[in-house]
Parts: structure tokens; sequence; C-alpha cells
């Protein structure tokens, strides 16, 4: 949230917000899955589970943030 609020531009920031919902959200199941609390699906956990694609979104993902942080 801090690469967002610091974005030269609003598209910026809205690529910065929305990757950290995507990581934020997918933790949150994750651990709702540990727990007992929510049905298990087959989510993976960002930077701990090997997924494939989910390595990749997530890297893909991480690469935007670096990008959007550099060009404050």
């Amino acid at each position: 949230m801090h690469i967002a609020s610091s974005a030269k531009d609003r598209f910026g920031a809205a690529v910065a917000v929305g990757i950290g919902a995507l990581i934020f959200w997918h933790t949150l199941a994750n651990l709702g899955m540990s727990l007992g609390l929510l049905p298990v699906v087959g989510i993976t956990l960002p930077l701990f589970s090997y997924g494939g694609s989910s390595v990749v979104t997530f890297m893909i993902g991480f690469g935007l943030l670096m990008n959007v942080s550099m060009r404050r």
C-alpha cells in the first residue's frame, strides 16, 4: 500500500492496489483453510506453495510493483 500511495499516476496506484489485494486475498483464503474456517479449495500460498502458473503470476506482479516503485 506504500507503493500505491507514493505512485506518480493513478494507473500505477491502481496496479499496486490490485496486486496487493491479490496477495492479501490469497493469503487470507489459505490461512482460513488451514484454520478450518473456510472450505478447502486449490489456492496456493504466495511465495511458499509451488503452483506453477501461480508462481509466474506472483513474480509478474512483483515485477510490476517494482516498476511502479521505481518510477515514482
